[in-house]
């Protein structure tokens, strides 16, 4: 008869299963920045050690300067900059940059996932009750990140090149605020809650945002990929003039990999109409187009020949604004919008969202990219911000009119 009385006992998966989201809180957040930002890295010491092989079978240099050369592209990931001998480079070779993203994102889910058992649950949130576990987690997340940046950064420098150390932790130390606090606030359960209580208008807008801006991406993307293959035959003859072997070819294909996204926002900002600069006193837009002498490069034979553009180029322009139709659209279509003015603040918010965005990413992509004319190497950040907002919102608006027209007529009742 006692035995009925007594509580009923909880099984051990269902205790391993609470502690595995119960984990140390200071240790797991602090570890956890630190794992985000040495994956990364192991990755770009490796690469640098193997490029050292493959150039003259390591006849130059010793392993030491691989793993300073590599620790230095990764450092670059975070906006470091170098200059050696002079001569400053401060492209920020994006695509190593969306790896570190990668891994801070990735990571920062799993370490949400470990803490998620601490702080109130879901009710007691409803109730009003604060709950600092996401911030505490993701603060102590940064700042891991942070002085793994800073250590790298001391023990890569050396008198004969210069690194920016402080801009690098402080583009570490954002970097893993915003993507890696949010793959915490995500993966802990929290980042649910929060949206729940943001309007329908504003969740929508966002989408909406995230729609347009992959959308004129890829389309840059496409373009970039249909310039090149146009060309191709120009990269081919850069390459046999600089009598490069298989390793060296490897060498400049990695290169190149880590600065396509710079190249996908330079032919996004082309198509926008302002264009880009390829060197002091050069501009490469649909009017017009002019260069002068250029790196041997094999990516830059992408680029259009010089003069006027051609007389088809003036209606690249329509692009932009035809993508953000097509994706509010999209969006929409998902997610009906029945009010006129639902529609219009979708539309609208998401299309000059997107254009800010952009904006943003093709201010990040330039900068100087060697000696002399090549110092400025740059899109036009503020005017490509104009002709974006303009196109993508021009663009939203008239596709959330549209589409909740349509969706009007399909789903209300007839009068």
């Amino acid at each position: 008869m006692t035995s009925l009385l007594q509580p009923p006992t909880r099984s051990s998966v269902e205790v391993s299963a609470d502690l595995r989201h119960r984990r140390p809180l200071v240790l797991v957040a602090t570890l956890g920045g630190v794992l985000a930002a040495v994956l990364p890295l192991l990755v770009c010491l490796a690469a640098g050690v193997v490029g050292w092989f493959l150039t003259e079978d390591g006849a130059f240099g010793a392993p030491r300067d691989a793993l300073r050369v590599g620790a230095t592209g990764w450092l670059m990931a975070h906006g470091s900059g170098v200059t050696v001998r002079g001569t400053a480079v401060t492209v920020v070779p994006l695509g190593l940059t969306l790896v570190c993203l990668w891994a801070l994102w990735r990571i920062g889910n799993r370490v949400g996932d470990s803490i998620s058992g601490h702080g109130p649950d879901a009710d007691r949130i409803s109730d009003g009750e604060r709950d600092w576990t996401v911030p505490a987690a993701a603060g102590l997340f940064t700042v891991g990140y942070a002085v793994a940046v800073a250590v790298t950064g001391s023990l890569a420098a050396t008198p004969g090149t210069g690194l920016g150390v402080s801009r690098a932790t402080t583009w570490g130390f954002l970097m893993a605020l915003v993507v890696g606090g949010t793959g915490i606030a995500v993966g802990s359960g929290r980042a649910a809650i929060w949206v729940a209580w943001l309007p329908p208008t504003l969740r929508a807008a966002l989408r909406t945002t995230r729609a347009v801006l992959v959308g004129w991406l890829l389309v840059g993307a496409i373009a970039l990929v249909a310039a090149f293959v146009v060309d191709a035959t120009t990269a081919a003859n850069v390459l046999s003039q600089l009598h490069t072997d298989a390793g060296e070819s490897t060498l400049y294909a990695g290169v190149t990999a880590g600065v396509l996204p710079n190249a996908t926002a330079f032919a996004g900002s082309y198509l926008l109409g302002p264009g880009f600069t390829v060197g002091i006193d050069t501009l490469v837009s649909p009017g017009a187009v002019v260069l002068g002498p250029l790196p041997m490069f094999p990516l830059l034979a992408a680029l259009p020949d010089a003069g006027n553009g051609p007389a088809w180029a003036p209606w690249l322009l329509l692009l932009a604004p035809l993508t953000a139709f097509l994706a509010v659209a999209r969006v929409q279509r998902r997610h009906p919008a029945l009010r006129w003015e639902e529609g219009v603040v979708r539309g609208l918010t998401g299309g000059v969202g997107a254009g800010i965005l952009f904006g943003i990413v093709a201010g990040i992509s330039g900068g100087a990219a060697g000696p002399g004319r090549m110092a400025d190497v740059h899109a036009h950040a503020l005017d490509v911000t104009l002709h974006a907002v303009v196109s993508f919102g021009l663009g939203g608006l008239l596709a959330g009119l549209a589409m909740t027209w349509w969706q009007r007529r399909r789903y209300l009742p007839a009068p």
